[in-house]
């Protein structure tokens, strides 16, 4: 997802039964309906991500990121990501 990008989270995807990473990111705001943005990345390997819900700033590694599924909302064209990983739809 672009930094700086407006989109709303979808869900958080439970990599295990008891997902305690899942359960956490749920915990602290990323629910269905949230607004999300990627504000900024470290220096090395762009880890950690800076991403904001609401009005609170969460640094997060990747892989918990790739975690939160976001529909990012765009006239053109409607993309359904990752946080990290995109795919468009027409």
């Amino acid at each position: 997802m672009p930094y700086r990008t407006a989109a709303t989270v979808i869900g958080v995807e439970d990599a295990t039964a008891n997902d305690s990473v899942a359960r956490r990111l749920r915990e602290i705001g990323f629910v269905a309906g949230e607004r999300v943005e990627v504000v900024a990345a470290g220096p090395v390997g762009a880890e950690p991500l800076l991403v904001q819900v609401g009005y609170t700033r969460f640094a997060l590694r990747r892989r918990e990121a790739a975690r939160v599924g976001v529909c990012v909302a765009d006239p053109v064209r409607t993309a359904h990501t990752a946080l990290g990983r995109e795919t468009v739809e027409s």
